[in-house]
């Protein structure tokens, strides 16, 4: 019986895991380190923006959209626009991790939580098997790593502002360690602009009882708040060090913007709690997440696996990667469709058939080539690449490969010759 070994359970993790077991493999075990699935998408919050509608619908007309249709179930708000992005989907963070252990549970796939990956046991340039901290050893034919790029605490202080007690939950649930380099690979470190390692998460969550109601009334109707910042308290600087360049516009430099995912979804990727309070509406203001959010956020991009455009990890015969892993990709759509990819091709891998690369005619085929070619250069790595927004997204638009016309993209998959590629063994 042929298994597919899922290491990590953000949306990377999650979407190999389901792509595996509907390209028709007898077993997925999908292991993940803490009590819940998903990952930064327990705090994110934000779909079909821009590209990433592109994207989604790409990735749906090639049968990859369960992930997605899951997340339209517990849409809080649809079709915004706040600036610089239009027609986005605000997801319920809430809701979301419970919606997507349903799309596992449906395929069949098994899950298997606080089950933290140590270390990996070889053969020639094959992975044998993964050990936990539990001392299980787990074999498989083929692995997927989607183990993301943010943590230990240690890449934290190192390269941001210290352990801010975000998300990832690094003191509770164990450090992530990286399986390609375990296997004795060299990985890549993103950079920020001014050269220094990594890049911090792009936004915090604040309380909504924290705040003026007038500002959580027009939150709950809108799905947006846009909040003018005094001149004196604004914080512009912090905008070069976000992940998420798609968001470091000078509108949120000069105002607060906040989104309704559940929580006030802050734009920004740290703000002083003493600057913030200072705001009309924020007196009371507190962080639901990161913790320490007057301070800083999560650092990202510290290790990433060198890979072909199958997703297949260079220098290892079975390990393909999704998600961060799989270069300078921002976001949930991002790591959606990579995992979708990277969990397809594990499982082509296994039967021996030839791996698909998608063409370059879609979005999601053009960006992950063209993300594999700038990683190879040093400027490259200081940039990051999304389909919302930032240098990628301007490339879409430039070689026509943005539209939100769902019958236009349809079309475009078929004459790619990949309608419903995600369905089939």
């Amino acid at each position: 019986m042929a298994r597919v070994i899922v290491v990590g359970g953000g949306w990377a993790g999650c979407s190999a895991a389901v792509s595996a077991k509907k390209a028709g493999i007898d077993e997925v075990i999908l292991l993940e380190r803490t009590d819940m699935l998903l990952g930064t998408g327990l705090v994110g919050g934000i779909m079909r923006n821009n590209g990433r509608f592109t994207a989604t619908e790409e990735a749906i007309a090639m049968g990859g959209g369960d992930i997605f249709e899951a997340v339209d179930q517990v849409a809080r708000h649809r079709n915004i626009e706040f600036p610089g992005h239009k027609h986005a989907t605000l997801y319920d963070v809430a809701r979301m991790e419970p919606a997507a252990r349903r799309v596992l549970e449906r395929y069949g796939v098994k899950y298997d939580l606080m089950a933290r990956v140590r270390d990996i046991t070889m053969e020639d340039q094959k992975i044998k098997s993964v050990i936990t901290d539990k001392d299980d050893e787990i074999y498989g034919d083929v692995f997927v790593e989607a183990t993301g790029t943010a943590g230990p605490q240690g890449q934290c202080s190192k390269y941001g502002n210290g352990c801010v007690m975000c998300i990832i939950r690094c003191p509770s649930f164990g450090p992530r360690i990286s399986i390609a380099s375990r296997a004795g690979i060299q990985e890549m470190i993103g950079r920020k602009a001014d050269g220094s390692p990594g890049a911090m998460s792009g936004s915090c969550k604040l309380h909504k009882d924290s705040l003026a109601k007038s500002i959580v009334q027009e939150l709950n109707r809108k799905g947006v708040v846009i909040v003018p910042i005094p001149a004196e308290l604004r914080k512009a600087e912090s905008l070069s060090v976000k992940a998420c360049q798609q968001y470091a516009l000078k509108e949120f430099a000069d105002n607060i913007i906040l989104l309704d995912t559940g929580h006030a979804k802050l734009m920004s990727p740290f703000y002083p709690l003493d600057k913030l309070r200072k705001i009309p509406g924020f007196e009371n203001a507190r962080y639901e997440d990161p913790y320490a959010g007057g301070i800083g956020n999560s650092m990202r991009f510290t290790a990433l696996s060198p890979r072909d455009n199958a997703l297949k990890v260079q220098g290892v015969d079975n390990l393909f990667c999704g998600g961060e892993k799989a270069g300078l990709l921002v976001g949930h759509t991002e790591a959606i469709v990579t995992g979708t990819l990277a969990g397809h091709n594990a499982v082509r891998h296994v039967f021996g058939k030839q791996l698909l690369v998608l063409p370059e005619t879609l979005a999601i085929g053009d960006a992950i080539a063209h993300v594999r070619e700038q990683m190879q250069t040093e400027a490259g790595l200081k940039l990051k690449y999304t389909f919302s927004g930032a240098q990628y997204f301007k490339r879409m638009q430039e070689k026509g490969l943005y539209t939100t016309d769902v019958n236009e993209i349809r079309k475009r998959v078929e004459a790619a010759g990949v309608t419903g590629v995600f369905c089939k063994s």
